[in-house]
């Protein structure tokens, strides 16, 4: 795990060296145990190191290949990565190092850009073929490793985090208008390739761009499952499913335990969490730490979900930390969350996710998490709704579920200089769903959920906050193989039992029932879900600043009202309205935006 940044030049000019430099200083913490950069005429490289694989210098990067004719920064973990060495050897191959990164150089000169469908892990790659004098740019399938571009003129840079781009300057920080309806539709959601910056935009996930040296380029989406059932997988039974899903999860949990150091598991006490501990246990991973976090309850809305988890720990063992924080712990830790966020991130347990990870990374470097089980396999309750419904409806069940505000609401939000000119939010969705790909309603909005949406909220909110502690965060539910087979898989066997049917029978033979059949859980941070006491003064700082007035984003009149009106503060679909704009203005104030 680590940061990469990078300068292209297609103009004759050299790379701007200061700007790569700032550019990597920029991602200390998502690798606070070494940098390197590297320039090569029209191309420069910078990287920042988390050691989790091969921890000798033989595995620092950038690292280049004279033999190869390459040079290559990357950041993530390539799970199989033993296996295609071997796989690559047998091809006559040979290796400098034990590194994850030097089998992807092996496995581009092997198979050119085609490397990345043998690639199984999480991972964003910037590669330089020197001899053909081209660029390849790879994100992985889920997206869950980030990778941000700022594209000019005779120049493209590009970075894991948004922020690194601002340091290295010269970049667009004009509002993009269709960004800003999604952010405010969607739980504050921008799907790739834009950013809420017009100036920055992102690599979608599952795809591979070649960049050549006279700034041409082309991209192509390599992966993509059907939501359709497959031939293959005919007269299998609901008993046959579960044995399909629990082998698939079980490779899952076990190819994320590569490392050359400890994993721990970050273990809420829900479903998700709690499978993977039992799993790893299941798979000989005794002793293994395990990480909770709790806050201050609020009437009936319990903080934490501790009985759950210590259930869970006392059950296998684990070495178990369990983390309390009070209320006013929040606020500080509000400004340095905003400030470790990629983009700007309104989920209410983001800011529990960055407490946690500062815990955690005291003990451990990498730890597997629950995230995206809901996506992949049906957790939510609009998903039942859709279940009951005619396809042609499942824009509206879906609209209905999970927007925060439609877009006629938004034409009073936002002041005309930032208005969009149509629903670009409920475009986009209606477009997603009609797709082929999809054979029923219930398959269309998991597609869209799981490489839509998914990509732009937990997998990112998780990346930011575990990396501003150099902390890997792995996520077993997303495994390529895993979605695959959950595309594939009838509706029917994940709606079961509330949700999620086919993974409770699986865990039925691992977890205590009560952990199975417990009422659906959050994350829960009472004080950030109802932005009182000083989060809300933050917010309110915020949205009254210098900074937001000469910005003008927002209709005051609308502000105001959510000030006065606490209540017409919580959408719908259950994040809060009120916070959503505080945080957008917060981030961009944090992060120098003018």
């Amino acid at each position: 795990m680590c940061g990469i940044s990078g300068e292209a030049r297609f103009d004759g000019a050299a790379p701007d060296a200061a700007a790569v430099t700032r550019m990597t200083a920029a991602m200390r913490s998502r690798g606070p145990d070494g940098e390197g950069t590297w320039s090569d005429g029209w191309i420069a490289l910078g990287h920042r190191r988390l050691t989790v694989i091969d921890l000798s210098e033989a595995g620092a990067q950038p690292m280049v290949r004279d033999d190869l004719g390459l040079a290559l920064v990357f950041n993530g973990c390539v799970y199989n990565y033993p296996e295609l060495r071997d796989e690559l050897r047998a091809a006559g191959h040979t290796f400098c190092s034990t590194s994850d990164t030097e089998v992807i150089l092996v496995a581009y000169a092997q198979w050119g850009e085609r490397f990345v469908d043998h690639l199984v892990g999480m991972f964003a790659v910037a590669l330089v073929d020197r001899r053909r004098r081209r660029l390849v740019l790879a994100r992985d399938r889920l997206g869950i490793k980030p990778l941000y571009l700022a594209e000019s003129p005779g120049r493209t840079r590009f970075a894991s985090t948004l922020p690194a781009l601002l340091a290295g300057g010269d970049v667009d920080t004009g509002i993009d208008p269709v960004a800003l309806h999604h952010y405010l539709s969607w739980h504050s959601i921008v799907p790739a390739p834009r950013t809420i910056l017009r100036g920055i935009r992102k690599l979608p996930p599952a795809t591979v761009r070649v960049i050549e040296a006279d700034g041409r380029s082309r991209e192509r989406v390599y992966w993509r499952p059907e939501y359709r059932r497959d031939p293959a997988h005919d007269g299998m039974d609901a008993a046959d499913w579960r044995a399909a899903v629990g082998d698939a999860l079980r490779t899952a949990v076990r190819r994320r335990l590569v490392a050359d150091v400890p994993v721990g598991v970050l273990l809420s006490g829900g479903l998700d969490s709690s499978m993977i501990v039992a799993l790893l246990d299941d798979a000989g991973q005794h002793h293994l730490q395990t990480f909770s976090i709790g806050f201050d309850s609020r009437g009936d809305e319990t903080g934490d979900e501790f009985h759950y988890s210590d259930l869970v720990a006392r059950t296998f063992g684990t070495d178990h930390h369990r983390i309390r924080l009070a209320d006013g712990d929040l606020g500080p830790a509000v400004r340095a969350t905003v400030a470790a966020m990629t983009e700007p991130m309104g989920s209410h347990d983001v800011v529990a996710f960055h407490l946690l990870s500062e815990q955690v990374a005291k003990h451990v470097k990498v730890a597997q998490s629950g995230q995206g089980a809901d996506e992949v396999f049906a957790g939510y309750g609009y998903h039942h709704r859709l279940a009951r419904s005619p396809r042609e409806d499942a824009v509206a069940e879906f609209t209905a579920a999970f927007f925060d505000r439609d877009h006629a609401e938004l034409t009073e939000v936002v002041e005309p200089a930032y208005a969009c000119d149509g629903d670009a939010s409920g475009e986009l969705v209606a477009a997603d769903l009609a797709a082929p790909g999809a054979q029923t309603a219930v398959d269309a909005v998991l597609r869209l959920d799981t490489h839509l949406m998914l990509p732009d909220d937990p997998v990112k909110r998780v990346d930011s906050m575990s990396m501003a502690w150099g902390l890997e965060v792995r996520t077993p539910f997303l495994d390529q193989d895993l979605v695959t087979l959950a595309a594939a898989c009838p509706p029917e066997h994940k709606l079961a039992q509330g949700g999620k049917g086919v993974l409770k029978e699986v865990a039925r033979e691992v977890l205590p029932a009560e952990v199975i059949d417990r009422p659906k859980g959050y994350f829960p941070v009472p004080a950030l879900r109802n932005v009182d006491g000083p989060v809300r003064e933050l917010v309110v700082e915020a949205l009254g600043a210098p900074e937001a007035r000469r910005r003008g984003l927002f209709r005051r009149a609308y502000v105001d009202e959510l000030l006065a009106e606490p209540d017409r503060a919580q959408a719908a679909a259950g994040s809060n309205k009120l916070w959503q704009l505080g945080l957008l203005e917060l981030w961009l104030q944090t992060h120098g935006v003018s």
